[in-house]
């Protein structure tokens, strides 16, 4: 980046790059340089905008972790509509095949970010904390609305979910299951408590 050019948004062209780098070539290739040749600026802008790369990537992560957020609330707005198997098959799939999954590693392969990110968020890894916290609130709905069984262990149930859908996306390396696949282990999981 030339000296003097102001650059509009630096952080969310960083996430972005880091976004890219990510999901093409892994957690291993994901360095300062990498992103900001990605990114296409100077390296040192990296450093203005956070204090090292740890940093960078903490932020980078929470700024991914919003995005569950605003998934979780289209969750639970979609609880009474559709099917509870259909509702929870596609949020799984979009949660999985998006960046959560190339997260989760990044922060399972990286001990200084990991531990950042449990002072900010807590216990737990995260990312799949959210995402468990986002079916688990969402059964809760259902469960209010009657679609889900009353005795509904939904605090077994969330993590059920969530770990068995992310060793399904994980395992399949770039190829990920298909949606039927994801239908099958949500059905099996919530065959008893389904209404």
């Amino acid at each position: 980046m030339p000296t003097g050019i102001a650059l509009r948004d630096a952080r969310e062209q960083l996430f972005a790059a880091a976004e890219r780098v990510l999901l093409r070539e892994g957690a291993n290739a994901l360095t300062s340089r990498a992103v900001t040749t990605e990114a296409g600026v100077a390296k040192g802008l990296l450093h203005r905008h956070f204090a090292d790369f740890d940093d960078f990537l903490v932020q980078f992560v929470l700024d991914r972790i919003g995005r569950i957020e605003a998934q979780a609330i289209a969750l639970r707005e979609s609880a009474g509509t559709g099917t509870v198997v259909d509702n929870l098959t596609r949020t799984l799939t979009d949660l999985f095949a998006s960046i959560a999954l190339k997260i989760v590693g990044l922060v399972i392969s990286r001990d200084a970010v990991r531990t950042r990110l449990r002072e900010v968020t807590g216990g737990g890894i995260p990312v799949l904390r959210e995402a468990t916290d986002m079916i688990r609130s969402y059964l809760g709905v259902e469960r209010e609305r009657g679609r889900v069984a009353a005795d509904a262990d939904i605090e077994a149930l969330a993590p059920t979910l969530i770990g068995a859908a992310h060793l399904l996306f994980a395992g399949g390396e770039d190829t990920p299951p298909a949606t039927g696949e994801v239908e099958k282990v949500v059905t099996t999981v919530i065959a008893d408590t389904a209404v």
